[in-house]
């Protein structure tokens, strides 16, 4: 029996990043249709790929939406056909050992923000990778930091 035992366990083990490895291009396709649909102004499958608890966090500390706030907020952008532009230029995408959450982060250009990076969690739910969290932000460069931090306290009431 110990040995079935192992050779079961080394099958598992040469399997595992197989599944990984299908679970990462699986979660890169998720967020690859998640830019796409927003690109495209495209409300039912950009919320789609949310799970009923998400959350979307923006570049403002204000900016921290349930998926119900966050629809109410792009629908009208999404009506009139202007959604938002992110282009993937790295990404990284790391598994939680129970195999049903991800942890990605990935920079992102944008015409008017510039480099951006997108941070967030994905939940499989049901055999599908759905996004519980993203959050946007805009990197600052170390070298820059007292300065924005000046600004930004300037800024507040």
């Amino acid at each position: 029996m110990p040995l079935l035992r192992r050779a079961l366990l080394t099958l598992l083990m040469l399997i595992a990043p197989l599944a990984h490895a299908d679970d990462r291009v699986d979660i890169g396709a998720v967020l690859d249709r998640f830019h796409g649909a927003a690109a495209k102004a495209q409300f039912e499958p950009y919320f789609a790929l949310f799970t009923a608890d998400g959350v979307f966090i923006g570049t403002d500390a204000s900016e921290r939406w349930t998926v119900s706030q966050f629809k109410a907020y792009a629908k009208p952008h999404f009506d009139k056909g202007r959604g938002w532009t992110y282009t993937q230029a790295e990404r990284h995408i790391s598994l939680a050992p129970d195999g049903s959450h991800a942890f990605f982060d990935e920079l992102l250009d944008n015409a008017n923000l510039g480099r951006c990076r997108g941070t967030g969690v994905l939940r499989k739910e049901a055999g599908q990778w759905k996004i519980a969290q993203y959050h946007l932000t805009i990197p600052v460069p170390n070298a820059l930091a007292d300065s924005v931090v000046k600004q930004i306290r300037s800024a507040q009431p």
